[in-house]
This record gives structure tokens, sequence and C-alpha cells, in this order.
């Protein structure tokens, strides 16, 4: 093959992860496209790698980095104006896009996935006075390999209830642990989990009727009995960084037939508690939580679970909100916010399968700064 030929492979692989999203439907009317879907998710995707944050941005970028984006396709038109980039992504296919989306996820990720956390954030500012609530996004994101596997969208936090579900149903998770917050701990969920072959590990609150009131009495006698009717496994962390001293402890027990009995809940196999004591200086502070196990798990495991769903705070929210900026986006034109927050998981994964040594903040810097560095990017796709 002669040089061109090898480099329009290279460019051919380098792009191949579009192939992806070939069956998202274009709903523009034909023979009038001017910059052909492909080329608008290309763009977007750069821009965002290079930290853009709005549609005003994105259309700055690709006015500057023509040569750049030509590398990789035609774009004999040019670039969309910002105007033309928001009504595209606005009638994009929402839940196309999702499912494009987790396929390119399930071909990128090559390693079983351990930990599915299971949480939503809100778009603060993708609202509209009177007429749009801001959006809610629901995400699974695997804990250990620190990537978004899908997410949907709902109008409220109320809705995650429905939407759960909805998300489970597009992924692959047989094998995984489920990991979701209080809101998540129905019986549909449960069921859910359990028929797509997963385990879960689901937290309760008071939003469960009686079940809580009892799981809790019943731990805490056992306690004071100091568990002499009943077999417990515990497990006990200590951890001290910046002047913080935090102490994680937590219990689980499988004798839970008498449970079972009251309230039927799918697959449940034990219960446990988990209580978090922080110290900073002369103030101490405790947490207490309680959960629902699918598997006879041990203490010293379920903490690590139940450590891996708090870290999506960190992992993804705060990456999110601080170094992407997403609470301050205020598209707000129908499917364009869900759309744009599917291209940031994107970028967070990208992101997270570039191995050098340094933050999250410094790599989009310098995607935004080095060529070579964010065609590097781009092959990771």
């Amino acid at each position: 093959m002669d040089s061109d030929g090898t480099r329009f492979a290279a460019i051919a692989e380098t792009t191949s992860f579009l192939h992806y999203f070939n069956d998202l439907p274009d709903h523009r009317q034909p023979g009038k496209v001017d910059y052909p879907l492909p080329e608008v998710l290309l763009l977007i995707l750069l821009a965002v790698l290079a930290g853009a944050e709005t549609f005003t941005d994105v259309a700055r970028f690709g006015e500057r980095k023509i040569e750049l984006l030509r590398r990789f396709r035609p774009y004999v038109n040019g670039t969309p104006s910002h105007d033309h980039l928001g009504d595209i992504f606005a009638t994009l296919d929402a839940r196309a896009f999702q499912r494009c989306f987790v396929a390119w996820v399930a071909a990128l990720t090559n390693t079983p996935t351990e930990v599915i956390a299971v949480d939503g954030k809100t778009s603060r500012r993708s609202y509209q006075k009177a007429s749009k609530e801001a959006i809610h996004i629901v995400s699974a994101f695997a804990a250990r390999q620190r990537i978004v596997l899908g997410q949907v969208k709902v109008n409220e936090k109320s809705n995650e209830i429905v939407a759960i579900p909805a998300l489970l149903d597009m992924m692959s998770i047989e094998g995984a642990v489920v990991t979701i917050d209080a809101m998540g701990c129905q019986r549909e969920i449960a069921a859910k989990i359990i028929e797509k072959k997963a385990d879960y590990i689901l937290a309760l609150k008071g939003n469960q009727g009686t079940l809580r009131e009892d799981v809790e009495v019943f731990v805490d006698e056992q306690k004071a009995r100091k568990y002499k009717d009943t077999t417990i496994s515990t497990h006990k962390t200590v951890d001290a960084d910046h002047g913080r001293i935090e102490t994680r402890g937590i219990s689980v027990s499988t004798d839970i037939d008498w449970l079972q009995e009251r309230h039927r809940r799918p697959g449940l196999e034990a219960i446990g508690k988990v209580t978090r004591t922080r110290e900073t200086g002369d103030k101490i502070s405790t947490e207490t939580a309680y959960y629902l196990f699918s598997t006879p798990i041990t203490a010293e495991r379920g903490g690590e679970v139940v450590r891996s769903h708090w870290g999506v705070e960190n992992r993804l929210h705060w990456r999110l909100d601080v170094t992407m900026n997403e609470d301050a986006a205020r598209n707000r034109m129908d499917n364009g916010p869900h759309n744009l927050a599917v291209l940031r998981h994107m970028a967070l994964n990208v992101m997270g399968r570039e191995e050098s040594k340094t933050s999250l903040r410094a790599k989009f810097k310098k995607a935004a700064w080095n060529h070579d560095y964010l065609v590097k990017l781009l092959a990771l796709f």
C-alpha cells in the first residue's frame, strides 16, 4: 500500500467508532443536508475533548480547526454555526443516541464489569422558566473501569423508578453487582437486576414502609445481644487524610428468612448496616445506612462495593460539574441537553482510557493546545 493509502487507512481506523452511530436516524430533509451527521458528531466530540462547553464554543472550534477536521472527513461545506448545531442536536433522537452509545461502550469495555453504580444527576441550568424542568440524567457507572456504561433522561428525580429498569435493559450486566441509592430500592428494580443475571446492593431509607424499620430493629437488637442469635460478618476500616479521620464499619447478616416472609423482596439473600464516622479537628459526625443484598456477600466485600457507589460523586458528577462545567450549561432545546450529556460522557470515558498521570483538567487543556494529543485521544474511541 502506498503512503497515501496507508495514511487514509490509519485515518479510517481512528474514526471507526463512528460506525456505532451509523443507525442513528437523521430527520433532516434528504438532499438538503450540508453537514453530514458523522461530521457533526466528530466535530462536537473533538471540541468537547478540547474543552468546549457550549455550541458557540463548538462552532468556534470548527472554524479554527477546519484543517484538522479535514484530516478525517471532507467537511466540504465547512462546519455549522452554533444555531445550526443546536437545531441538529435538539431534534436528534435521544433514545437512539443512547442505544448507539451503549453499543460503543460495550465494544470499548473488554474486561468484565464488576460493580455498576446507578445514580442520578440534575443539570440545573437546563430548565426553562414556567415551561420546562431541568433534566435529570440517570447514569450507570462502571466503578473499577471508571467509565459511563449508559444513561437515560427523566423529567424529575422521582421518575428514576421508571427510568432505571429501562437503563438496565439497554446493557449487558450479567455477573455484575448493581448498586443503587434508596430511590431505586423497589421490587420491580430488584426483579429486573435478578432477571438480567446480576446481583444488587440497594440502599434502604424510610420510603419503604416498615422494611427499613424491621431491618434496623433486627440489626441493632442482634448487636446488643452480641450476635448470639445470628451469624454475622463484620468489617472495619480507618482512613486518615488531610486532617480527617474516617472510620467505616459494616455488618452483614444472612439470617433473613423472617424478613422475606414479611416483605417478599426478589432475590434477597442478606441485609447490612454501614456506619461512617468522620473526625475533623474537634468535630465528629456519624452517618448510618442500611442495605439489601441479593448475594450472601462478606462484610469486607460489601464495604468495598458500597464505597464504590459513594465514589460516583467524585469520579463522575464532580468531574462533570467542576471540570466540564455541566451545571452551568444553558442548552435547553428539546433533546439537546440530553444528547450533550451523552457526548460529555463519551469524552470522560476516553479521557479515562488515556493513561498519562495528570489531572483531568490538564488533559482537556493539552487536547486544546496539542493536535497530536487530540488525535491520540480520538484513536482511543
